[in-house]
């Protein structure tokens, strides 16, 4: 058996461990699963018809209970009996009993009945006028159909029956109640009608749930209410609902049991087994297309996986074929991490290091060495280019020994202050240092000012003695001195003076620096807050845009510039800078 499988071809072997292992078993699942949905589908939906044909027998109940409990309060009610027991002598005399009580009984009868249309009272008393709600009990009265179902009811339970006009069609559903609870104490008859909207009643019938029609059935089987457009219930000859009776439909009978005025009712739904028929294909349609994409994708990815299995092999066998005649060309297909991938990558490597061996080795040491010389000559680049700033440096030392000797001291200090500060630009070893320092630099520099413009430059340093030993990056307030004394206070004739300030709170250093110098117009003002969006390198140059820049790029969010101006009154600078000593400047 396994030297039968060793034999096979691979494509082969996939397509057998997915027949056994995926087709089949899915197969048999969806077959299994397709028993099952069926038979909960049905189920779901007659259940879910039971469900909606019990609403409608509740609802009609409800409907009618509220006319019960309406019946009940007339029947118990001894001013409307005694009232309408009484023998008035002349009619202004019923207007007045009628007014005093039975006005607001019967002419306004509870607001939470809205499914009744009307209540009447008849009542065998020729006194009474007969209007608002009250009847006379004549002959013709007696003669109706609903007064002897009335009369036929023992202990005055209401009955619920269908009234019909004078042609013999429906009216109306209404529900009669004899007023006999006072009969020992009063004789003439009284009868109570309660007269229901039709539209209630199919509101009821109507229920979304239910795609079938529905039937109110009396007694004696009849049709007395139907949403079947096919049947006629309205006139006088009724429908006996077991001439409709078919094969094709499926029945929903709910009896009133136990219920003295619906007694023998029951409401029946019907529904096309078609229709059940349809939820169930429904769900058939699902099931065969979910099993056909679960069959399709597979056999789809199973192909697209073993093609992609045997034209790599197929690829590598004829690039080892092509090694033979010393040809050695790798293989050009996209990396991969599975099996094959790693052996067609090894095999490239073992391509280029036989490539290495024959040809490469001499031309990587020519390479090798003409990397060593372009090194050396960028070593004697960057010596050369200290040579230049080193005699520069001897040649101001020079010139202030001369002064000193010439006793021209002021000479020697200013010479001396131009060197220093040109030392401290030149030298970016440290990119970080104490304010105490920056002071310095600023000070030579505030000395070599103060020696070119004389009297016409006056300036003042207020240094909290907290701040000077708080680190902050080299020449970050430099440049803004420059900027007060060039731009500021050069274009003056007299009287420049700038103040700098350096304080700290809890968190933060506070550099100020204010001129009375010329000022400057709002757009370089608005040129100066754009630095702060500025995302490219400013390069080598000291000023105060690089300044913005270095100071964005160490301390992010935390620094904080503002500036203000105005035309001949000066100009204010203010910087703020964190004072954790743990700030990165590895800029």
């Amino acid at each position: 058996m396994l030297s039968l499988m060793n034999d096979m071809r691979l494509r082969n072997k996939m397509f057998f461990v997915y027949f056994v292992s995926v087709f089949a078993p899915l197969l048999l699942t969806n077959v299994i699963f397709y028993q099952v949905i069926t038979n909960n589908v049905k189920t779901q939906r007659l259940d879910d018809i039971e469900r909606a044909v019990e609403q409608i027998r509740n609802d009609f109940r409800s409907q009618i209970d509220e006319a019960v409990g309406l019946s009940a309060f007339y029947y118990a009610d001894y001013n409307t009996n005694e009232i309408l027991e009484r023998d008035f002598a002349n009619p202004e005399s019923y207007i007045e009993a009628y007014d005093s009580y039975l006005r607001r009984t019967l002419g306004n009868y509870s607001p939470g009945f809205l499914s009744l249309q009307s209540v009447t009272i008849y009542a065998d008393n020729l006194s009474l006028l007969h209007s608002g709600n009250i009847g006379y009990l004549s002959d013709d009265i007696r003669s109706t159909s609903w007064y002897k179902a009335a009369v036929s009811s023992k202990r005055s339970q209401p009955v619920f029956t269908r009234i019909e006009s004078m042609d013999g069609d429906f009216a109306t559903f209404s529900l009669i109640r004899k007023l006999n609870y006072f009969s020992d104490q009063m004789q003439k008859e009284k009868l109570l009608r309660i007269d229901f909207k039709t539209i209630d009643l199919e509101s009821i019938f109507a229920n979304l749930n239910m795609e079938g029609d529905m039937y109110l059935l009396n007694p004696e089987g009849e049709i007395e209410y139907t949403t079947n457009t096919n049947v006629n219930w309205i006139e006088h000859r009724k429908t006996r609902f077991s001439s409709l009776s078919s094969k094709d439909s499926i029945e929903f009978v709910k009896e009133y049991r136990g219920i003295s005025y619906l007694d023998g009712w029951r409401i029946v739904g019907t529904i096309n087994e078609d229709e059940v028929v349809q939820e169930v294909q429904k769900s058939r349609s699902f099931i065969w297309w979910s099993a056909c994409m679960m069959m399709v994708v597979p056999t789809a990815f199973i192909l697209l996986m073993t093609k992609s299995i045997n034209q790599r092999i197929v690829q590598i066998l004829k690039h080892m074929k092509k090694v033979k005649s010393q040809n050695f060309e790798m293989i050009g297909q996209p990396e991969s991490k599975d099996e094959i991938g790693q052996l067609t990558l090894e095999f490239n490597q073992m391509i280029l290091q036989v490539k290495s061996l024959i040809q490469d080795v001499y031309l990587a040491d020519i390479r090798t060495k003409s990397m060593e010389l372009e090194r050396r000559k960028a070593q004697l680049n960057a010596l050369q280019s200290q040579i230049n700033p080193h005699f520069l440096f001897n040649a101001l030392e020079t010139i202030r020994m001369r002064s000193m000797l010439k006793n021209e001291e002021e000479t020697a200090a200013i010479i001396h202050s131009m060197a220093k500060v040109f030392r401290s630009s030149l030298t970016w070893n440290r990119d970080r240092v104490s304010v105490n320092e920056e002071l310095g630099f600023i000070q030579c520099f505030l000395d070599i000012q103060k020696y070119r413009f004389e009297e016409k430059l006056n300036f003042s340093l207020d240094i909290a003695a907290e701040t000077r030993s708080v680190e902050v990056p080299k020449m970050v307030f430099l440049p803004f001195v420059e900027n007060a004394c060039i731009h500021g206070i050069e274009p003056l004739k007299r009287g420049g003076k700038i103040d700098i300030r350096i304080n700290a709170d809890e968190s933060e250093i506070v550099f100020t620096i204010r001129d009375n110098g010329v000022g400057m117009e709002q757009e370089k003002v608005a040129s100066w807050y754009r630095f702060l969006e500025l995302e490219e390198v400013m390069g080598e140059r000291i000023g105060v845009q690089n300044v913005i820049y270095r100071a964005k790029m160490i301390y992010g969010d935390k620094f904080r510039f503002k500036a203000a101006s105005e035309l001949g009154k000066g100009t204010l600078v203010e910087i703020r800078l964190p004072r954790d000593s743990t700030q990165n400047y590895n800029l």
